[in-house]
């Protein structure tokens, strides 16, 4: 995700930790996905979905004090990280009633932008799948697509519905950090290419020191939770982009200064690529490719499918390629082609084709310093799924639909990435005017090439 530093997903009463608490039950809600092979069988696994620990009411372990409300730590069940972890228990989750997340179909995710509750209001939500009570269902991509059909016909400018995958620990932490006793069963080891400050427990210990209230429901710590992420799809009904973000390193890692977590002015000197090597269609100069009525049509459901090619055809070679292919009624429609001055035609990303972007662009070219396509590669062996909503706290959904930066001229390459307008992604314009804004997932599918998907 190209600019999310501090996360502006958000809950009225928003408060977390990492013991287990027993005042809510943890009923993960039924995600199963299909498994695909060559020869074109599919079987189906039984996963489910688990709501991030970040949006978890958490409390003290006897009692139903909160230890973090609003954009505060209890000072006094919290006095540093460690014992903020020892004395606070994160409880189960109402996924409907609160966060508004329902299954309307099997294999089917609805996620609610705005749900309104007895503690206030939630905003957004992210989830990941679980392969059972508690781990993650880790994924190598490596010479394998992976497909799922998306609704985002109610997903306006300012929103996005994200996909994508996270190199974090199959158990959440559980096993690595001795403070973390809560693990994949309640979505604790959050990490993704920002290196995000916003994540309350990183390593089993509360991200108290330096915290900093920045709006009304969050804000950001000393330490960022840094790892890979493959964005296989951000989008709302007017733009849509997929990317690659590769790291320095190979695992999920709590970052300590600003310069590892490439904060501020050291965003390039950073453990990951915040950046990224983006295919966004507008930016990339087919401006009627997609949306309402245009070639990919976003007031229907769209199939998604994305393909990781690798230089030998193996599940071990090294990624060369991202390939990009979407289904409507029976219509398999190619990824549009690049009509950029300097990039050669192309609908795919490849390492030249990021080379000449980040030329053609003016940006810095961070992508290839921590690793490039092959590095990212590396990291698609061992990788969480994440479905989420979100609007934009930072810079307001911009480098996705609109222009960006917002100062800069819009007719000068690059910087025009969708025709919203810059200020429809105002989150206090945004939570206010769409407050009923939906995304929904469903038919997830992972298998070998081109065996996820049929045309007519």
């Amino acid at each position: 995700m190209y600019t999310k530093v501090a996360t502006a997903l958000s809950f009225a009463s928003l408060v977390l930790g990492q013991q287990v608490g027993t005042l809510t039950a943890e009923t993960h809600p039924s995600l199963p996905i299909q498994v695909c092979t060559a020869a074109g069988a599919c079987t189906t696994e039984d996963t489910t979905a688990v709501l991030d620990a970040n949006w978890r009411w958490t409390h003290v372990t006897d009692g139903y004090t909160n230890c973090y409300t609003g954009n505060a730590w209890n000072e006094t069940a919290c006095p540093d990280g460690a014992t903020c972890a020892a004395n606070c228990a994160i409880d189960g989750a109402d996924y409907e009633a609160t966060y508004g997340i329902t299954t309307p179909e099997t294999g089917a995710l609805r996620l609610n932008f705005v749900t309104s509750n007895a503690d206030g209001a939630n905003v957004g939500s992210r989830v990941y799948l679980l392969a059972s009570e508690d781990k993650y269902r880790l994924f190598n991509l490596l010479n394998q697509e992976f497909t799922l059909d998306v609704d985002v016909s109610n997903l306006p400018c300012g929103l996005n519905g994200a996909v994508y995958f996270s190199e974090m620990d199959e158990d959440g932490g559980l096993s690595r950090f001795e403070g973390n006793k809560a693990g994949a069963a309640y979505g604790t080891g959050y990490c993704d290419s920002q290196c995000p400050q916003d994540i309350k427990f990183i390593n089993g210990e509360a991200n108290s020191e330096g915290w900093d209230g920045s709006d009304e429901n969050s804000g950001a710590g000393k330490y960022g939770s840094c790892c890979a992420e493959m964005d296989i799809w951000e989008a709302n009904s007017d733009a849509t982009a997929y990317t690659p973000h590769p790291c320095s390193v190979t695992e999920q890692t709590r970052c300590e200064s600003e310069a590892d977590c490439g904060a501020g002015d050291s965003r390039y000197a950073g453990i990951c690529d915040k950046d990224g090597c983006d295919f966004n269609s507008y930016r990339m100069g087919d401006q009627s490719f997609y949306g309402p009525g245009s070639t990919v049509d976003t007031a229907k459901p769209i199939t998604v499918v994305t393909q990781f090619i690798t230089d030998d055809g193996t599940d071990t070679g090294s990624l060369s390629a991202i390939k990009r292919f979407y289904v409507q009624d029976g219509t398999v429609i190619p990824n549009s082609l690049t009509v950029i001055d300097g990039i050669d035609a192309t609908n795919e990303i490849t390492e030249e084709y990021c080379e000449q972007q980040k030329t053609a662009f003016g940006d810095n070219n961070y992508f290839k310093t921590v690793g490039g396509l092959a590095g990212m590669g590396k990291s698609l062996t061992k990788m969480v799924l994440v479905l989420s909503i979100w609007d934009d706290h930072a810079v307001s959904m911009n480098w996705l639909d609109s222009n960006y930066p917002t100062d800069a001229d819009p007719t000068a390459p690059g910087v025009a990435r969708g025709r919203c307008d810059p200020a429809d992604g105002l989150p206090e314009t945004v939570e206010a005017a769409h407050p009923d804004a939906y995304v929904i997932y469903s038919n997830i599918k992972v298998g070998a090439i081109n065996s996820t998907f049929t045309a007519a």
